[in-house]
């Protein structure tokens, strides 16, 4: 029958049209009857975030194990720091992340090693040491390209107290007779390149100041002499370089000749303890320049009778270091003057003044 039975084939049409009933949201919460589920266990339910700086607890549910939980504060931002461990500063709670200044050398004085006696060297046979190193309070200079031995005597002596550099000055080697300086500055020739120039201020400590000095007596070792208060410069010496080395050095400058030699550079050699001076100088003369100075003077020779005291003498406040030929008297006049070994200057007035003297005359 087409009305009773219809076409099987066929999707019946009113599936298609008819309305669907509205059901409820599943999504949305409904309100539970109280008799329908049991409580959820809260120990499946998570935890809200716990705001920095507060405690939360949970408490557990009647189904479960009771466990005590550690729970620990934020870590303060700023804490005291460990002594026993190095940190690298913060940037919130310390302004000044910069690391305190090295101390200057006069106030590490006391760090100075004991007295002791001059120490004899050669640089490669050569008994003239003045002019292959410089040596201050603050640092020592030694030229490039030495043997072994000349080294370790320096750094044997030195190395504990104040950096030994291997360095050059305008290509030469002969730096003691190139540059002139004290702990608080050192002066080098115009002619001096910027390499050598930038290895010596990586070297040097940060309290010595370097600066190149546009000058025609280039040798500036033969021309000054210096410690770390007065310095003695050639007659003939630029306005403008006196006033750099007043201002560089921080010491007195003072015209003068060291008997009726110019080159105060290389006939004398003096520290902030005493000096050494050319054997011919005159009594007067070494009155007056200790009176410029305020250190005692003698008059003396090294290497076995050398006048050229620059150049085979170098000396600091508490070592000194002289020629292979220098000789046991030369050597105890320079410790007496020097006072390497405590000894008082005015023993030197007496025989061994006189037994040096008489020899020359």
């Amino acid at each position: 029958d087409p009305v009773s039975d219809p076409d099987p084939t066929q999707t019946p049409a009113p599936a298609q049209t008819r309305p669907r009933p509205r059901h409820p949201d599943h999504t949305q919460t409904r309100p539970r009857h109280p008799d329908s589920d049991p409580d959820p266990d809260p120990a499946q339910t998570p935890a809200p975030r716990p705001d920095p700086g507060t405690q939360t607890t949970l408490r557990p549910g009647p189904g479960t194990q009771t466990q005590t939980q550690t729970q620990t504060r934020p870590r303060p931002r700023h804490r005291h720091p460990d002594p026993t461990q190095s940190q690298s500063p913060d940037p919130v709670s310390d302004p000044d992340p910069t690391p305190a200044p090295a101390p200057r050398p006069d106030q590490t004085q006391h760090t100075y090693p004991g007295p002791t006696m001059a120490v004899r060297a050669s640089f490669e046979n050569n008994n003239e040491i003045g002019c292959f190193a410089k040596l201050t309070n603050a640092y020592c200079l030694v030229a490039i390209g030495g043997s072994e031995n000349f080294y370790s005597v320096f750094e044997g002596e030195l190395s504990e107290t104040i950096p030994v550099v291997h360095a050059s000055i305008a290509g030469c080697r002969i730096i003691g007779r190139m540059c002139i300086g004290n702990r608080h500055g050192l002066l080098v020739p115009n002619n001096t390149t910027d390499q050598e120039l930038q290895h010596l201020r990586n070297c040097l400590p940060d309290a010595v100041a370097i600066q190149r000095v546009e000058e025609r007596l280039s040798a500036l070792g033969n021309v000054i002499a210096c410690n770390d208060y007065v310095a003695l410069v050639h007659p003939d010496l630029d306005r403008e370089t006196e006033e750099i080395v007043s201002d560089v050095l921080k010491v007195e400058v003072f015209r003068q000749t060291v008997a009726q030699q110019v080159l105060v550079g290389s006939y004398c050699s003096f520290s902030n303890q005493g000096g050494l001076l050319h054997p011919r100088t005159p009594t007067h003369d070494q009155d007056e320049l200790s009176s410029l100075l305020q250190v005692p003077l003698v008059a003396g020779t090294v290497n076995r009778g050398s006048e050229v005291i620059g150049g085979g003498l170098v000396v600091n406040d508490w070592c000194a270091f002289c020629g292979l030929d220098t000789t046991s008297t030369e050597l105890s006049v320079i410790e007496s003057i020097f006072r390497l070994n405590e000894a008082q200057p005015s023993a030197i007035a007496t025989t061994m003044r006189d037994s040096l003297i008489d020899s020359l005359t």
